[in-house]
């Protein structure tokens, strides 16, 4: 049996780590660098990097803050912000991410899945969405919309749809947040990460609203999530990667130690 990961999530504003409450309300947690290297000790499976104001911004991903990372930890790390092209993904890559996410360009270019796939292989690529609950009104297939430039833009498109899609073009893993669970630490959306993780047969990393050691077991229990990513949590001291760890594996889930 696969093992499940545990990725705590460095959002990244102006160089520093920040955490908020449903996008909004962003609080400093600390330097980039330092945290990961105190991630990689504590033992997770692997980090992600958001640069979450890149594309509003339209701005490219920091690159140098990428290379100081990577100098300083051993884990794999994903990376997403700010991410326009073949050549973005090529020098993230060269910067020393394992993978690239996807989000925002994606929607707009949804060929980018394709392109990258084909070039730097599946496995190097994870599109990340954004979903939030919507209502009826919006005309979609299930109940979750696609949300894109950090969750301030609505597309109208379905988030199952889009989850399918991005499978098809050849995307190697899905970075799903929920955008109204986000922050708030009453744990994950199990009802949408479930969905997702029906609806394709390439690994889901769930994220937001981790608050509490059962957020975790629920997760990998009720959902078919593949990983499970953190991060206020983890920022603020509330718990460490191998107390969660420690929690699940008592519990049947199988993680590595």
């Amino acid at each position: 049996m696969l093992t499940k990961r545990i990725i705590p999530c460095l959002d990244i504003k102006d160089g520093r780590v920040v955490k908020g409450v449903k996008f909004l309300g962003l609080k400093d947690a600390g330097d980039p660098v330092e945290a990961a290297s105190a991630y990689d000790k504590q033992g997770a499976d692997e980090l992600v990097f958001l640069d979450i104001t890149a594309s509003f911004e339209k701005r490219k991903t920091l690159i140098e803050l990428v290379e100081k990372i990577a100098r300083n930890i051993f884990m794999p790390f994903i990376v997403g912000g700010g991410v326009s092209g073949i050549d973005d993904i090529r020098n993230i890559l060269n910067a020393g991410a394992e993978k690239v996410s996807l989000n925002t360009q994606a929607v707009r270019f949804p060929e980018l899945i394709f392109d990258a796939s084909k070039k730097f292989g599946s496995q190097c690529i994870v599109l990340a969405i954004d979903a939030k609950k919507c209502y009826p009104v919006n005309q979609l297939a299930s109940e979750w919309e696609v949300y894109i430039n950090g969750g301030r833009t609505p597309t109208g498109i379905d988030a199952l749809e889009w989850v399918k899609k991005g499978a098809r073009l050849g995307a190697g893993e899905i970075l799903l947040t929920s955008m109204d669970f986000d922050g708030t630490k009453d744990g994950y959306d199990l009802e949408l990460t479930k969905a997702v993780s029906g609806a394709v047969n390439i690994p889901v990393i769930a994220s937001g609203g981790a608050g509490k050691l059962e957020d975790f077991y629920n997760c990998f229990a009720k959902t078919g999530a593949d990983a499970a990513l953190a991060a206020s949590l983890f920022h603020y001291g509330e718990y460490s990667v191998k107390q969660v760890k420690e929690y699940l594996r008592e519990r049947g889930i199988p993680v590595r130690l």
